[in-house]
């Protein structure tokens, strides 16, 4: 009833939508160099999950801000 095919597909449904979920929570969680950089990435992704999340994954994670090794949002005054 169920063969290979099927299981590929569902696989392939459930990655798909893993890859989507993560590039969200990236993009939201980061800083882009640029104002709008961040806004226009959400939309990509959002209408075009798989492709939007690909591209993110390879070119925007690029444009992302980087900070510096254990840097942290609190003020530790030493």
């Amino acid at each position: 009833m169920f063969g290979f095919g099927m299981l590929f597909m569902f696989l392939f449904w459930i990655a798909s939508i893993v890859l989507w979920i993560s590039a969200l929570i990236d993009i939201l969680k980061s800083d882009f160099r640029g104002g709008s950089d961040k806004i226009v990435w959400l939309l990509v992704v959002v209408f075009l999950p798989l492709l939007g999340a690909i591209l993110y994954f390879t070119i925007g994670k690029n444009q992302k801000v980087n900070k510096p090794a254990g840097d942290s949002n609190q003020n530790n005054p030493r």
